[in-house]
C-alpha cells in the first residue's frame, strides 16, 4: 500500500470510531466494486429499496445491481406528475432501505446534508429502517462550518448544473445564498448521532 492509501484508511479509521460514538456504523472499502457489494451484503433479499438523489449510488454500479437483484424498488424517475412523486416519496419514508450519500462528513462523524425539496434528508433523519450512505474520502472536511462551505459552493453548484438548474451558483460556480424556486439548498441537515429505534 502507498503511503496516500495508507492516509486515507488511517483517516477511514478514525471517522468510523467517531461514527460509533453517535451510533452509526461505518465501513472502509478501497474499490467501487467493493463498495457495491458491501452495500449489497448489508441488504436482505426481497426487502424495499429507495434512494435519494445520489451520483454515488450510481458511479458504484449500485443501482444496476438492485435492478438486477430479488428488492422491492420504490423509484421516483417513474412518476409522471407531481402527486405519483409525492406517492412514491411517502413509500421511501417506509422503505427497508434508504440508499444516499452524504455531502461531507467531518472527522468527528458528523454528517452535513443538503436537500432541495426535503425528502433525502427526511428519510435520513426518520423513517426507513435502515439507511445507507455511500461517502467517498472527498467529502471528508474538519468541521461542520467547513462542510456546509463546501456543500454550499463544492456540491451545489455541480448539482444545480446536472439538474439544469438556473441559480446563482450555477452562474458563478459559488452559492449566491439564493431563494428562488429552484434553489437545492432549501434544508440543510447536520447529523450529529443516529438515534436508536
Amino acid at each position: 500500500m502507498n503511503q496516500k492509501e495508507v492516509y486515507k484508511e488511517t483517516l477511514a479509521n478514525t471517522i468510523i470510531k467517531n461514527l460509533e460514538t453517535r451510533n452509526m456504523e461505518g465501513y472502509y472499502v478501497k474499490t467501487a466494486e467493493e463498495a457495491r457489494e458491501k452495500v449489497l451484503s448489508l441488504m436482505e433479499d426481497g426487502s424495499s429499496v429507495s434512494w435519494g438523489g445520489s451520483m454515488s449510488v450510481s458511479e458504484i454500479g449500485l443501482m444496476d445491481a438492485l435492478k438486477e437483484g430479488n428488492y422491492q424498488l420504490i423509484d421516483r424517475s417513474v412518476a409522471k406528475n407531481f402527486d405519483e412523486q409525492r406517492e412514491i416519496f411517502s413509500k421511501a419514508v417506509l422503505s427497508d432501505y434508504f440508499l444516499m450519500s452524504s455531502n461531507a462528513i467531518t472527522l468527528d462523524g458528523e454528517l452535513i446534508n443538503i436537500d432541495g425539496t426535503g425528502n433525502r434528508v427526511a428519510c435520513l433523519s426518520y423513517g426507513p429502517k435502515h439507511v445507507i450512505m455511500i461517502v467517498g474520502m472527498n467529502k471528508v472536511v474538519n468541521d461542520v462550518e467547513d462542510g456546509i462551505k463546501r456543500v454550499r459552493n463544492f456540491a451545489s453548484p455541480p448539482n444545480t448544473l446536472r439538474l439544469g438548474l438556473k441559480t446563482p451558483c450555477s452562474m458563478t460556480g459559488r452559492c449566491g445564498d439564493c431563494y428562488g424556486d429552484t434553489c437545492i439548498c432549501s434544508q440543510i441537515v447536520v447529523t450529529r448521532r443516529q438515534s436508536a429505534m
